[in-house]
């Protein structure tokens, strides 16, 4: 017997045996979580908590799988790549996503081959100087560094980083002029700054709060617009006169395939959204130092948005490019 598209369909409704087996209901297998970066980093943490709540939730296994490399924008090709089904996922990142695209050629582009599912939260940065540094508020030491043009100096984790060009931003609205010392990475940027070799850094709060902590530095803002619950003492730049608005972070979020199928879409957004309200899983996030900042689809895509503007305009004014 000849059986049309459309019977299929209606077998399939009915769930009868054998023809609704083939169209079992998603997820009927395991799914993987590519992270396109080394075990430890921070999206890799973050992107291993979310993996775990979305296996308990949906009943099958979330495997995540490091593809790290080329600044992580491997392993955002696999899933650009993959097939559109709900069944591969990408721990998605600023640098690959926003940050990459606007500086380099690549394999992929974001707005046609990835979607945004659901954001999980985002690094904020902290403005660090020496403890002795004669400045205490943001208003200070843009007031020290404006009196002096050309004489101050900033490290960051590298040329074209997140942090380099956050920093750029900030110094842009200050209207700063000072020297960039580019480092390969956090760790010897923190080094340089704590034995004077720079005077300034914007980094992510896990690599500077616990220097703050510890007193080998001082923290004299935070990049969140709102601040962050992780250090509610640290004013946000946004207080400052001249600095409204001002709102930069490094996101992670939970991003598939484009053409992902709607029901799979919204099943897996709903689950991180109610996974992002378990004290469990925000306290997980916070001691990661990634402020839980969660936002659906829509929300999530106008936030990529608004920091893609945000850091093409500061790549076009300072002329940033790659080595």
């Amino acid at each position: 017997m000849r059986i049309t598209r459309r019977a299929t369909f209606a077998l399939t409704a009915l769930g009868l045996p054998g023809i609704a087996a083939a169209q079992a209901p998603w997820p009927n297998r395991p799914l993987r979580m590519v992270i396109p970066w080394p075990p430890g980093q921070a999206t890799d943490l973050a992107g291993r908590v979310i993996a775990q709540r979305l296996q308990e939730k949906l009943g099958q296994p979330v495997v995540p799988e490091n593809r790290a490399g080329a600044g992580g924008t491997i392993g955002t090709d696999v899933v650009a790549k993959s097939a559109p089904d709900g069944y591969t996922l990408l721990a998605g990142s600023s640098g690959p996503f926003t940050i990459s695209p606007l500086l380099q050629r690549l394999p992929y582009d974001t707005s046609r081959d990835l979607a945004p599912i659901a954001m999980w939260g985002v690094s904020p940065y902290l403005l660090v100087v020496k403890p002795d540094f004669p400045a205490n508020t943001v208003a200070e030491f843009v007031a020290l560094m404006k009196a002096r043009p050309g004489h101050y100096s900033f490290g960051s984790s590298g040329t074209a980083a997140t942090a380099h060009l956050i920093i750029e931003a900030f110094n842009a609205r200050a209207g700063i002029d000072a020297l960039h010392v580019p480092f390969a990475g956090s760790a010897p940027s923190m080094t340089a700054l704590i034995g004077g070799q720079i005077n300034y850094s914007i980094e992510t709060m896990a690599a500077t709060y616990p220097l703050v902590r510890q007193g080998a530095l001082k923290a004299l803002g935070v990049s969140l617009k709102d601040g962050t619950s992780l250090a509610r003492d640290i004013a946000p730049f946004a207080r400052t006169p001249g600095f409204e608005g001002f709102d930069a972070g490094a996101w992670v979020g939970l991003v598939a395939r484009a053409g992902t199928p709607a029901p799979i879409a919204d099943r897996l957004a709903q689950e991180v959204e109610t996974g992002m309200a378990d004290p469990t899983v925000r306290g997980r996030f916070e001691s990661i130092f990634v402020e839980p900042a969660p936002r659906g689809p829509a929300a999530f895509a106008g936030y990529l948005q608004e920091q893609r503007d945000l850091f093409k305009g500061i790549i076009e004014r300072q002329n940033i490019r790659l080595d």
